[in-house]
């Protein structure tokens, strides 16, 4: 469980396909804090770490099935594999959250539920403001003023029109994630509120 807020901007340091591929990534974490078998959110997906070290810099391993690269960015688009985690590339941070954290931002299970698209970036004043489109069936789970994570960061909704939905992204976001590097076009891992899932489910049910 985490909580969307991002704690280290991490780099992709070596890709490898063993079966399922796996991915080093480096850290400014204490990785002798860090027990194989711990939860990371990456990006958003929650991995189980498998190894860890220090040379040259602190990092560690984790192994992202077939499933999980088919359902985020980190497999590409179809069978296009340069669309997904490249070596060098900066991803969000968190660990798991422990009892007695402060909750700063929302639930958020590690599971990503699609991929949205970023389709227009605005500056307003320092702050940007960015406008994604969701996959359709993911829609409806989006409302404003409600919270989504978009690569692994708790972020608050502002306004929906379809399929589409804006949030706004200020300066101390863009300089402690890797939102700052963000661009159109880039493909952003979204989970939605699991509060908003269960509304959904309700309403299904008593319609």
């Amino acid at each position: 469980m985490f909580t969307g807020i991002v704690t280290d901007i991490g780099e992709i340091l070596e890709l490898e396909q063993r079966g399922d591929l796996r991915a080093r990534i480096g850290t400014s974490y204490d990785v002798g804090s860090i027990e194989l078998g711990a939860s990371i959110a990456c990006d958003g997906c929650c991995l189980t770490v498998i190894a860890t070290g220090s040379e040259p810099k602190n990092w560690f391993d984790v192994e992202i099935s077939a499933e999980s690269q088919a359902k985020t960015n980190i497999g590409g688009r179809g069978n296009d594999a340069s669309g997904g985690w490249q070596v060098g590339q900066k991803i969000n941070l968190e660990r798991a959250l422990k009892v007695g954290d402060e909750l700063g931002g929302h639930i958020v299970s590690g599971h990503v539920d699609g991929v949205a698209e970023i389709v227009a970036m605005v500056d307003e004043g320092d702050s940007t403001r960015f406008t994604f489109r969701a996959p359709e069936a993911l829609a409806k789970y989006i409302a404003p003023k409600g919270s989504v994570a978009l690569n692994g960061t708790s972020l608050t909704v502002n306004e929906v029109e379809g399929a589409t939905f804006g949030v706004n992204i200020i300066p101390h976001t863009k300089q402690v994630t890797n939102w700052g590097h963000a661009k159109a076009g880039d493909r952003i891992n979204l989970e939605i509120d699991t509060l908003a899932r269960y509304v959904a489910r309700l309403q299904e049910w008593n319609a």
